[in-house]
């Protein structure tokens, strides 16, 4: 809409009357702030509401735009140090405040922080936090390697090194020092700042404005090296580098992506309650499987981040109690040996049949599952040599016949509107016969495998699969 505004060309944007604040908020990022809207309803019937509508649509598209719509520029916002000059209890109320937004029913919304006390960033602070980098403090975060980005259920993208990061939903530029302000106010320490700065180079977990954090996966050495928690309760309180780490996300959205909610962006229910980080035990993998750094074109003794995997939702698919698991290994009884037909038998059985039953019951995509080192050493010696191996095997499970995958509410889009090319037999969605087997899940890297240390044999599910991969050593 925007390239076609900057040409001339009247657009008109239909809405819903809760996100016209949002809309206007983001015409005036694109630079095109006179963009014209029209009302829809939530509630008439189609017919009727087109009807209320259609008439302010035609002459949206057909009055020639004003002299005042014609004018363009990207807007952007100041963007100030955020550093308090005062005694320590005046920047402790400074920073805990708060504003009033009528979208949220006149909530109270943090102004500088996620909602929980944060460490005040004094100059002293900032500059120890900096000495955890080489980069210098006015150096924007950029991209530091070209990279294909893989987007699950959509197409992928190219990006090239250098360019700019942006910060979402404002798009919103920012440089080492602004993020080593909210790594400070996030409670990190100097060591972790090469992680810190290898979350912002990812967009912080901003996303497309509605990030809420994110999550992320560090693998290779530093994980020891900063004493991160790849064991019991790694997900959890009480380790430093992963609770801070994880939360300097949800800062990095608040304050260089600029989320406010109903202003600058909006959501149903929200995803900021708690950004996610952790790292991979690659200690524990089978002969031949990979750790994330190699899977994503990294080196065995490389350090990196994966924006995503191990979050939250998507899991999908049977669960099972961890002595239900265990009766199935050691000795060939409960419910999955039943399931399976193995009762009685010893394993090590392929659980893998039983946890994909009804896993793409409720859900389209991929899988990441995150297991402990005997999980991962079982479907070894069943016969998987390779994560490789695993990932096609899900994707393998994945086909159902066009009848029912027509059914699926996400397909109206990823298919465009089912009038794309269906990419396993190169056809026309509209030609296939309704046996015709498809995948629910896009290809084999829709799928992804993190090992974390435990005993206790239960396996974490949420949706994903390989994320784009970002190197914390570029940032030391």
């Amino acid at each position: 809409m925007t390239d076609l505004e900057k040409a001339g060309i009247p657009t008109v944007l239909i809405d819903l009357a809760e996100e016209t604040t949002k809309v206007r908020h983001d015409a005036r990022i694109y630079g095109v702030p006179e963009l014209r809207v029209v009302e829809a309803s939530r509630t008439l019937p189609g017919p009727e509401d087109v009807d209320n509508i259609l008439e302010d649509i035609i002459a949206g598209l057909t009055k020639p735009l004003t002299a005042k719509e014609k004018k363009s520029g990207q807007w952007a916002s100041e963007e100030p140090r955020i550093l308090f000059e005062g005694t320590l209890e005046e920047a402790d109320k400074f920073y805990a405040q708060a504003e009033n937004i009528p979208g949220i029913l006149n909530a109270p919304f943090s102004m500088y922080t996620d909602g929980l006390p944060v460490i005040i960033p004094t100059e002293e602070r900032v500059k120890e936090m900096l000495a955890g980098t080489s980069h210098k403090p006015d150096e924007h975060i950029t991209l530091q390697r070209d990279m294909e980005v893989r987007a699950g259920l959509f197409p992928g993208f190219s990006r090239k090194k250098g360019e700019v990061i942006r910060f979402m939903p404002m798009g919103r530029t920012a440089t080492v020092e602004q993020v080593a302000v909210n790594a400070v106010m996030a409670g990190c320490r100097p060591e972790y700042f090469p992680v810190a700065l290898a979350i912002a180079e990812s967009g912080g977990g901003t996303g497309d404005g509605r990030g809420g954090g994110g999550s992320f996966v560090v693998s290779g050495p530093i994980y020891k090296e900063i004493g991160m928690n790849v064991s019991y309760g790694r997900g959890s309180i009480g380790n430093p580098p992963n609770i801070t780490l994880g939360r300097l996300g949800r800062l990095l959205w608040r304050n260089l992506g600029g989320y406010k909610e109903t202003v600058s962006t909006i959501m149903t229910y929200g995803g900021g309650g708690g950004g996610l980080l952790h790292a991979e035990y690659a200690e524990g993998l089978p002969p031949g499987w990979r750790g994330l750094n190699e899977e994503l074109g990294f080196k065995k003794n490389e350090s990196i981040l994966m924006a995503g995997g191990g979050g939250p939702g998507g899991g999908g698919g049977q669960s099972w109690m961890p002595g239900v698991y265990r009766a199935l290994q050691k000795s060939g009884h409960g419910a999955m040996a039943r399931w399976l037909g193995v009762k009685g038998l010893p394993g090590p059985h392929n659980f893998l049949d039983y946890l994909l039953d009804g896993m793409w019951a409720t859900r389209e995509g991929g899988v990441t599952l995150t297991m402990i080192p005997s999980i991962a050493k079982d479907l070894y010696d069943v016969g998987f040599k390779s994560k490789d191996a695993v990932y096609e095997y899900i994707y393998k499970k994945s086909f159902e016949p066009v009848k029912r995958y027509r059914m699926r509410g996400v397909p109206d889009l990823t298919t465009n509107g089912w009038m794309g090319i269906e990419k396993t037999s190169g056809k026309h969605w509209k030609e296939l016969p309704d046996d015709y087997m498809v995948p629910v899940c896009p290809d084999p890297w829709s799928n992804c495998i993190i090992l974390a240390h435990g005993e206790e044999t239960v396996l974490d599910r949420s949706g994903g699969g390989h994320g784009p991969a970002y190197s914390i050593d570029a940032w030391r």
